[in-house]
């Protein structure tokens, strides 16, 4: 048994309880007050369920109802203690109830108490789990019992134990049986599960946990097991059992319940069970012995006598001493134990007499028979050697080497010839006396030699059985499994855990040796098994070849000793068909006169013989006329016979191929939905006689939903395959993609991009869109490349959502965000360089000029020229009185390669700048909206403060500093939880409050209260802003909740960023001057900017969503 980790979780709370779906394919867990529920299959976490207060102790999915029909109410019974743990029987007749005192109660469903079990610790043994056996084989329920005491216990319904108790050596916690009841699961203070068979017989280890073992359950009808720990750990495993068996000719020996050994006689299917109640480790059989392995001792059983069918077995031996060993072999007086590179034998007694070391690992080992006590074992290694060992020798006889490592051998049956089975899944026949290579065969698994036959061999591979008849060529047919014996006409072969005798007619071999005319060996196949059909062919090709004595055999060997039978196939050879005829009714063969008339086309005399009117036979007959019809060339005629005679596959054929839409359609409406095959063949031929309604017809009558989406789509009929697509999501990839991919061929390439992405292709979607950025960058359209690259950063941004890319994702998110921002500002400067109006106002082509030269400190992206800005910069600086960043853009200049067009405007404008007085205007000087700081027009630091390193937030229109100041939030404080506490909304105090009205009868007078505490009147979000003055990093604003109860929804920006981002939150400090926020982009804009914008292109001028468009 082996435990394969399948996926793993974590909880924040101890997991108390956990139950599956009935059918499997959810789980739900109790943690602390909250239910997981989990896809079985993967892990994922489907949803969180909250509503407890108090922590979750117990979870069930709900079968038949909570409460019996007869009551209308819950009934409530005393208990003479705590009750820790509780089990219904399979007919939910009675409950078990384990309690804290160590006692057992069993309670009918009126809750009387009807069987009371006190348990030999008492008090000092609390029961902390208890489960009946689910198994409905059982004759009696079995209650499985696990205490504090470190016990585990069985129990009958009427209270008798079964057995003696079993140390646990760990305080159990949880117990819980597989759906049939064949295996115990157990977990607790050991901090792992342990696998016990329902007899308590510990198996072995599932897995080993941090943390103790709270509970474990499997799921319904599988080998998986869930476990659930103190540290919040959830583990899915799922078990593999190995095979243990072993086979000799026709006894196959395999374990059963993990400690049962059952063996089988594969002829006449008899069982006998050996029951070992301890864990199986190996089984080795020969002749009358057999071997079994148990983790401390092998113990020899022998049949009670010489009989081939004899099934009874008892112990000849033991050997009580531990092994470790990869394989076991028995002979008559020895056990053979292999140990990686060494062979040891040992006699009954456990004494070692002999031991062989190999050069390489041991692949395989077989016992192939000898004198008792002198027996031979052919044994395969890795590196490609085959040896001959015999028990009484030490030494070892190399039959060959080959190159490749060997997984499976045999010999004939008259050791002259030796089977290979090779790590390259090749079959390789060797002569063992020359050492010559006679043949080889791909795609082997494993390979058997017929016992009876000396040139026969079958092999198996790729789901198909192989037999090979001396040189013949291959024969094949379907199998699934592993050959591992061949005896006559049966083949043992073994599929999954089960062995099966296999009955092969030896027809294709024969058959290979009667077209080499070799009578004989063909009569020796026939004996090992063929129709009687194969039979007489072997006569008549005897006759023919002259070869009487076997023909004589044949017909001894048939029982046939009737002469007109005879002379009646010797009329139809001679072309005497209506003298056979007559011969073969008075013999009582009519079927053979029908036979003849209908292989001759003489199917009016054929009709003579038609045994009482037998509907089978009449088909069959109205088959073959129509067969004839077909090769005559009467294709209408055969249609019409093939369809009165059922064969619908036929009559489909020939229409399709001839055109014929309306039969087609005729013969599709009057099939039957379940005749799969044949309406499926009108589909096809629909669809390639260009009717794609009849074809959609046929696929909607047979349900075929996948097959309609295909031909939606090979039809490029995307509106019904849209259709269909909305009422089944599960075809999603069928549509998109081939839309997507149609839409790139006919140059829609925005519209591919958004069908990619919603097929759930990204890296297809993120190719096509950073195509066609590069485009649009190289075709100077730059307002188009921001917007793809704002479309590639956000598509990063739902890519890192997966754990596994989050971080290159989240660093690529930020790059292509940068980029859009520039290539959406440098869009207007482009314009106003090539275009001979501008569209902006001096102040908009100043500011984003600023705004690019602060952000290009390090790579220009490709398409921005710095010559545009700069020579943007230093016109519109000088314009606006900027004259000191004016004369620094031009010796800028100087030192850049300047377009000649360009040439005499900038050396005229560095002649005349100086004449301007060598100082900027103070009205165009930002200011930092957190610490009131005056920053120059050209910032070496970048678009941040100076003094507080608080970076500047840009209107995404204009590009002047907005009054915004984000600030992050104190550790604790949830997005949820911040937006609420904004959303409160908590009165402030008023300046107007110090000031109090005095009225009297005759006077009224205002005063001012100067005893107040002014600090009472401030902003607590204006504190928050304080900072170290001139610090060398940046100290962000992080405020507590206090802080954010005092804010105003209104002055709020929240950027909802998706996950893995954080949101991000503005302070607007000038709430009269309004600013909107994009809800898809999250740019933001002067409110007025943006309108106007929105009226002119209806939609956002960043990121383009509509205004009708209701999704963020």
């Amino acid at each position: 048994m082996r435990a394969v980790l399948t996926w793993r979780d974590k909880a924040e709370q101890c997991v108390y309880d956990l139950a599956f779906k009935p059918d499997g394919t959810q789980l739900i867990l109790a943690a602390g007050n909250r239910l997981l529920v989990y896809d079985t299959s993967d892990g994922t976490l489907l949803q969180p369920l909250k509503g407890h207060k108090d922590t979750v102790y117990c979870v069930a999915y709900a079968k038949d109802g909570l409460w019996s029909p007869e009551q209308k109410s819950v009934s409530k019974h005393k208990s003479s203690s705590k009750i820790t743990c509780c089990s219904w029987t399979n007919d939910g007749q009675y409950l078990a109830l384990g309690m804290f005192n160590g006692i057992i109660s069993i309670r009918n469903r009126n809750g009387e108490e009807k069987v009371k079990i006190e348990r030999p610790g008492g008090s000092l043994s609390p029961l902390w789990s208890i489960c009946w056996n689910p198994s409905r084989e059982e004759h009696n329920d079995i209650l499985a019992v696990a205490d504090w005491g470190q016990k585990l216990s069985f129990y009958q319904l009427s209270g008798k134990q079964i057995g003696k108790d079993r140390s646990l050596n760990f305080d159990p916690c949880c117990l819980s049986y597989f759906t049939k009841g064949e295996y115990i699961l157990l977990g607790g203070s050991d901090k792992q599960v342990s696998l016990f068979t329902k007899d308590g017989v510990r198996l072995g280890t599932v897995g080993e946990q941090n943390s103790w073992v709270w509970t474990c359950k499997v799921k319904p009808d599988s080998n998986y097991v869930v476990v659930g720990c103190q540290d919040g750990t959830i583990s899915f495993y799922q078990l593999i059992f190995s095979t243990v068996h072993g086979l000799y000719k026709d006894r196959y020996a395999y374990r059963d319940s993990m400690t049962d050994v059952i063996v089988q006689h594969l002829i006449t299917e008899q069982k006998v069970r050996i029951k070992c109640k301890e864990l199986v480790k190996k089984i080795a059989i020969y002749k009358n012995r057999l071997a079994i392995q148990l983790p401390e001792k092998i113990l020899i059983y022998e049949l009670y006598s010489d009989d081939l069918l004899d099934m009874r077995y008892r112990v000849k031996e033991k050997i009580v001493r531990k092994f470790e060993c990869n394989l076991l072999v028995v002979c008559a007086d020895h056990i053979i134990l292999c140990q990686e590179k060494r062979l040891q034998c040992l006699s009954f007694s456990g004494v070692k007499e002999r031991e062989w070391q190999m050069e390489s690992l041991i692949r395989y080992i077989k016992v192939i028979g000898g004198p008792p006590g002198r027996e031979g074992l052919l044994v395969g290694l890795k590196n490609g050697q085959i040896l001959k060992i015999f028990v009484d020798s030490l030494f070892a006889i190399i039959l060959l080497k080959q190159a490749t490592a060997v997984r499976c051998l045999d010999m004939s049956a008259s050791r002259n010839k030796l089977a290979v089975v090779d790590e390259n899944d090749t079959c390789l026949v060797y002569d063992i006396h020359t050492k010559e290579l006679l043949f080889q065969e791909p795609n082997a698994n494993s390979v058997a030699w017929n016992t009876q036959c000396e040139d026969m061999l079958c092999f198996s591979g790729g789901g198909y059985l192989n037999i090979k008849a001396s040189t013949f060529p291959v024969h094949q047919q379907k199998l699934q499994g592993f050959v591992v014996g061949y005896n006559g006409s049966r083949i043992f072969c073994l599929h999954a855990f089960s062995m099966s005798a296999v009955e092969v007619p030896q027809s294709a071999p024969m058959y290979q040796y009667l077209d080499r005319k070799m009578f004989r060996e063909a009569y020796q196949i026939a004996c090992l098994g063929v129709t009687d059909t194969d039979w007489r062919e072997l006569a008549m090709e005897a006759l023919e070849g002259l070869e009487f004595e076997t023909a004589k055999k044949e017909r001894k060997k048939r029982g046939e000793t009737n002469n007109d039978l005879f002379l009646a196939d010797v009329f139809s050879y001679q072309g005497k068909f209506h003298e056979a005829a007559k011969l073969y009714k008075r013999s009582g063969h009519e079927n053979l006169a029908l036979d003849m008339y209908t292989d001759l086309r003489m199917f009016e005399y054929a009709k003579d013989f038609l045994g009482s009117g037998d509907p089978k036979e009449t088909k069959v007959l109205i088959t073959k006329q129509a067969d004839w019809a077909r090769n005559i060339n009467e294709p209408k005629a055969a249609v019409e016979m093939y369809i009165s005679a059922g064969e619908h596959g036929k009559a489909i054929e020939i229409s399709g191929d001839h055109g014929w839409v309306d039969t087609l359609i005729d013969i599709a409406r009057k099939l039957d939905k379940a005749e799969r095959e044949p309406l499926l063949m009108c589909a096809h031929y629909f669809k390639k006689l260009d009717n794609p309604g009849y074809a959609a017809e046929t696929y909607l009558k047979i349900g075929d939903l996948k097959s309609l989406v295909h031909l939606h789509v090979d039809t490029q009929r995307w509106d019904e395959a849209f259709a269909l697509g909305e009422k089944h999501p599960e075809f999603k990839d069928d549509i998109y993609v081939p839309y997507a991919q149609w839409l790139a061929e006919n140059d829609r390439f925005e519209e591919a991009q958004k069908a990619f992405h919603k097929a759930g292709r990204q890296g297809e979607a993120v190719r096509v869109l950073e195509q066609l950025t590069h485009n649009a960058v190289v075709e100077s359209r730059f307002n188009d490349a921001a917007y793809y690259y704002w479309m590639l950063s956000m598509q990063c941004l739902d890519i890192a959502q997966d754990p596994a890319q989050k971080d290159v994702m989240l660093g690529k998110f930020h790059h292509f965000q940068h980029l859009a921002e520039l290539y959406h500002g440098y869009h207007a400067i482009q314009r106003y360089m090539e275009e001979p109006f501008s569209f902006h106002l001096p102040e908009t082509l100043f500011n984003i000029s600023r705004f690019l030269l602060h952000s290009l400190t390090k790579d220009t992206p490709l398409g921005i020229s710095k010559v545009n800005t700069l020579f943007t910069l230093a016109k519109q600086s000088k314009a606006l009185g900027a004259y000191k960043l004016a004369r620094h853009a031009y010796d800028k200049l100087q030192g850049l390669q300047i377009p000649a067009r360009f040439q005499k405007s900038i050396e005229l404008g560095s002649l005349t700048i100086r004449s301007k007085p060598f100082q900027d205007s103070e009205e165009l000087v930002p200011l930092c909206y957190r610490c009131s700081t005056n920053n120059p027009l050209l910032n070496n630091l970048g678009n941040v403060c100076i003094n507080c390193r608080q970076p500047f937030v840009f209107s995404a229109s204009s590009y002047e500093v907005l009054h915004l100041v984000e600030f992050s939030l104190e550790e604790g404080i949830t997005d949820e939880e911040a937006v609420s506490l904004i959303d409160l909304e908590a009165p402030r105090h008023k300046r107007e409050d110090k000031w109090q009205e005095i009225a009297t009868n005759t006077s009224q007078t205002l005063k001012l209260d100067e005893t107040l505490d002014s600090m009472g009147d401030d902003d607590p979000f204006t504190a928050k802003l304080s900072f170290e003055q001139g610090g060398l990093e940046f100290v962000p604003v992080v405020v507590n909740r206090s802080v954010l109860r005092s804010m105003s929804r209104r002055d709020v920006l929240i950027k909802r960023w998706p996950p893995p981002l954080r949101w991000q939150y503005f302070r607007s400090l000038l709430p009269d001057a309004s600013i909107t926020m994009c809800p898809s982009c999250f740019q933001m804009f002067h409110s007025e900017d943006y309108e106007l914008l929105v009226l002119q292109h209806t939609c956002c001028p960043y990121c383009r969503r509509r205004i009708d468009d209701p999704s963020p």
